[in-house]
């Protein structure tokens, strides 16, 4: 008896991986969890660990071959090669009904309808014994990801799920993706909460079959499940199957074996239309049953012409929009939704008082200094874990939104203590450098831009700034400010990205030598290093904009600077200073 080894779902926009290399070859022993071959998607270069231990009998994707998830990669065998050698060679695909193998072993033609019609059904040898139930583990997601936290469960304890459909969200510090289910049944336990880290091989849940043990043996119950899970009988089973995969069964079960090799390559279900035949994996078929949409109708866009997921949102989204524009034909196009349009359109208006000093203020200190930025990219991915981590806990105990904005506060005061040129004034021919770093906040307003201090910021942690920070710019919108709270900053910090930019040039506002820009925190994919190899995956990252007065700080002392500040933040070390 075989197991087949199966391309697992690595994140929902993730449809297909390419063989990169094989670590075992043919003959080789694995044990359950070591790794058999490395993937490249283009969302994460990973290792594809062994379910069962055993021996590789066959590897079936070839180096540098594209396959779809749910493909079947290679087949390990316990190494007595007794099931390949009681039936024909050509009939080796249908191992996926071990239990009929060893219930009805004089019904192989009944055995190989089943089996293709369900490729995806090979991670069954993981279940534990005589228990009616499986084990969902964390798998390997590169040698040096050693464990991951649950961000969401997908689904919950007595939701009916399919073999590949996702059951959980992981984030590890090198990728975040979803967990798929490796056999269909109903989720009996979840054994692992929300926001909990537990290392790679731990039980996160148990799926149970929903069936009765003889339904069960008898295998085909197990494709019926996707469609109707209430339908345990294997006549009635047995009946639908041509419906779900018509062609499927038609095409490889009744011709010679060569052709019922075929699905083993490609698990995907094929589906045909005339004289055209694409290839639909379980997930897709599955979104366009939910869907409403007709497969035979779609052009597929993947390789091969194979139909993706995203041909059949398409399609749907297309159906939808039919019927709508059929209905406003004999009307006329609706519009765009209006645009609000200002009453200032048309108009001229006097300075505010306010607006005249920022404007006089900004012309003196460009005349009066020699201003030059610099720009940095961070990646954030471990601040990002950390905040999504604490921040329930922090607001409970605290009271306080917890954002990035914190976070960056305190990594530039730390900074600004190493390199106090960033934090000094002129006066005259001389430079002066404070003890203290206060930190000026841009905050916008309806009135213009005002800038509110948090005093002694190095002294503060994360819950202290974030209190303050947060107190002085609600104030400062409701024009509750105190005279002597908009002075004394020595250094400021403005939020262009809390409205989406990714980086500017802010202008320094004398006396003040240096101000720090940081931009929008957004996800994209990412270079990463695994055991010494590059890989991609998809980070968070954020520009880090310094505009400094050119007089008495050098480039390099700006890039020393920001250099703090990135090294601060990517290492992410900030459990010690939350104040919680």
């Amino acid at each position: 008896m075989s197991t087949s080894v199966v391309l697992p779902a690595l994140g929902e926009s993730v449809t297909e991986g390419t063989v990169t290399r094989w670590l075992k070859q043919v003959g080789d022993t694995v044990q359950e969890d070591e790794g058999l071959l490395e993937i490249s998607t283009d969302k994460v270069d990973t290792e594809i660990p062994s379910p069962v231990s055993g021996v590789i009998e066959e590897i079936l994707v070839q180096e540098d071959e594209t396959v779809e998830v749910g493909a079947i990669l290679a087949k390990i065998g316990d190494g007595s090669g007794s099931s390949s050698s009681d039936d024909a060679p050509e009939a080796a695909p249908a191992e996926e009904a071990p239990a009929a193998e060893e219930q009805t072993p004089a019904q192989p033609a009944a055995e190989s309808a089943p089996a293709e019609a369900a490729p995806a059904e090979q991670p069954a040898p993981a279940t534990s014994g005589s228990d009616d139930s499986t084990e969902v583990k964390l798998p390997e997601l590169g040698e040096s990801v050693t464990e991951g936290t649950i961000t969401r469960w997908l689904k919950a304890v007595g939701d009916d799920v399919a073999v590949d459909e996702p059951l959980l969200e992981i984030s590890t510090d090198k990728v975040d993706t979803e967990i798929p289910s490796p056999v269909a049944g109903t989720l009996q336990e979840i054994l692992v909460q929300e926001d909990e880290t537990v290392a790679v091989g731990s039980a996160l849940a148990r799926i149970g079959s929903g069936a009765a043990p003889a339904a069960r043996q008898e295998q085909p119950a197990a494709p019926a499940a996707e469609e109707k899970p209430a339908e345990p009988a294997p006549a009635a089973a047995a009946e639908e199957k041509p419906a779900e995969p018509a062609p499927a069964a038609a095409q490889p079960a009744a011709p010679a074996q060569p052709a019922a090799e075929k699905p083993a390559a490609q698990p995907s279900v094929p589906a045909s239309s005339g004289d055209e035949v694409t290839y639909v994996t379980p997930l897709v078929r599955r979104l366009a049953q939910q869907q409403g949409v007709d497969l035979s109708t779609v052009t597929g866009s993947g390789v091969g012409g194979r139909i993706r997921k995203e041909d059949v949102l398409k399609a749907a989204e297309a159906a939808k929009a039919a019927p709508a524009a059929s209905e406003a034909a004999p009307a006329a196009a609706a519009p765009a939704a209006p645009v609000e349009v200002s009453p200032l359109r048309g108009t001229t208006q006097k300075m505010s008082r306010l607006r005249k000093v920022i404007a006089e203020r900004a012309v003196a200190s460009m005349q009066a200094t020699a201003q030059l930025t610099t720009v940095v990219e961070v990646d954030v991915t471990k601040v990002a874990a950390l905040r999504d981590r604490v921040k329930g806990e922090f607001q409970q105990k605290t009271g306080d939104k917890l954002s990035f904005l914190p976070f960056f506060a305190l990594a530039a005061v730390e900074a600004l203590k190493a390199y106090p040129i960033i934090n000094s004034t002129v006066e005259g021919d001389e430079i002066v450098y404070p003890a203290h770093e206060n930190v000026s906040i841009a905050v916008d307003t309806e009135r213009g831009l005002l800038t509110p201090v948090v005093k002694d910021a190095g002294e503060k942690n994360i819950a202290q700034l974030a209190r303050e920070i947060a107190d002085l710019a609600t104030r400062t919108r409701d024009n509750k400010l105190k005279p002597d709270e908009l002075a004394g900053g020595t250094f400021t910090l403005t939020n262009t990205g809390s409205r989406g930019a990714l980086f500017d040039t802010p202008i320094v506002f004398l006396p003040q030598s240096a101000i720090l820009g940081l931009g929008a925190v957004v996800k994209k994919p990412g270079v990463v290093s695994v055991d010494g190899k590059d890989a991609i995956s998809v980070r968070s990252y954020v520009y880090l904009a310094l505009s400094y007065d050119h007089r008495i700080i050098d480039g390099a002392d700006a890039a020393r600077f920001l250099g703090a500040v990135k090294t601060r933040l990517e290492a992410a070390q900030f459990e010690g200073d939350l104040g919680i």
